[in-house]
């Protein structure tokens, strides 16, 4: 009986030494899983910012201006008076921001609509508005605009401009 006892620890020795694979060799290949690379979308390119634009929808082939629309100012200042003028005023002067008077000469009215309703993107790539954010200290909030509210507070910034 003994005999048979040594026999089948034998046997299932062997099986078990076969089944852990029994030791390494040159041809043996790793089997430990590796997590499957993530695909991490390239920055766009350093040139694809356009500061005459801006970022967002509004383009010139989408905002067109023409002689001052009153109507649509004075429903631009009242949203002014309620969203924006906490931080700006109408004239040069900084107030949180930086004062409105000039800046429909200084930026077309695509720029502004993309800019007022997407102000992040906008802060994070346009020298221009980082050069003014190191002045003010304060990053422009989202105010949730509509595309018309945008168009009214351009008409209205016009307005202030001496558009006519």
């Amino acid at each position: 009986m003994n005999k048979k006892i040594i026999a089948a620890m034998s046997i299932v020795g062997a099986l078990l030494i076969a089944a852990c694979g029994g030791g390494e060799s040159s041809d043996n290949k790793s089997t430990t899983a590796t997590a499957p690379q993530m695909e991490i979308p390239a920055a766009p390119a350093r040139g694809s910012y356009d500061p005459n634009r801006g970022e967002g929808k509004f383009s010139e082939g989408n905002v067109t201006v023409g002689a001052l629309d009153a109507a649509m100012a004075g429903k631009g200042k009242a949203i002014a008076e309620t969203k924006c003028f906490s931080c700006h005023k109408t004239t040069g002067e900084k107030l949180v921001g930086p004062g409105w008077k000039g800046v429909t000469e200084r930026h077309k009215p695509y720029w502004i609509m993309n800019f007022i309703t997407n102000p992040d993107p906008m802060i994070d790539k346009d020298p221009k508005v980082q050069a003014q954010l190191e002045i003010c200290l304060v990053r422009m909030p989202n105010q949730n605009l509509t595309d018309e509210d945008a168009r009214n507070i351009v008409e209205f910034m016009r307005q202030n401009d001496g558009a006519k």
